[in-house]
């Protein structure tokens, strides 16, 4: 089984988490940062890297719909970054619903006690960590839905 990269697209940042070899859990490995939001070139470099050092065969981009399920413009820019991804690497590319990811990064972060700057080089990489795992606990509940009606 390849492995599954999970992006948290920001605007200026990219986290980044793997699944592991069997896809059970999550694990942060970087954030990618740009000058400018617009400026891809060098971020979607370094996600090839990624797929090719870990093997990746899919990957899970977080979806940043409004509460009452709205696309807006960070969901816009999420759909095309995801549609850049898709073109340069031909892999299946995922729009993972990530609502309130990021406000519970920012609990975890808070009773852990990191001041800001602390919790700004780490947030976005837990979001991606949060985004993939949610993916991958999806995924084994849908297998094991599966074999139960087998």
């Amino acid at each position: 089984m390849k492995r599954i990269i999970g992006l948290d697209y920001g605007s200026v940042t990219v986290g980044v988490a793997i699944s592991d070899a069997l896809g059970f859990t999550a694990q942060g490995i970087e954030v990618i940062r740009r000058k400018q939001e617009n400026k891809l070139r060098q971020t979607l470099a370094r996600i090839e890297e990624l797929i090719a050092t870990y093997e990746i065969g899919q990957i899970v981009v977080g979806y940043p719909k409004h509460l009452n399920n709205t696309v807006g413009e960070r969901a816009i820019k999420s759909e095309e970054f995801a549609e850049k991804l898709r073109q340069r690497t031909g892999l299946e590319v995922i729009l993972w619903d990530e609502r309130l990811t990021t406000v519970a990064v920012h609990q975890v972060l808070d009773q852990g006690g990191l001041n800001y700057q602390e919790k700004a080089l780490v947030v976005d990489k837990l979001a991606a960590v949060l985004i993939l795992q949610g993916y991958l606990d999806r995924l084994a509940f849908m297998k094991k839905e599966e074999n139960n009606h087998e």
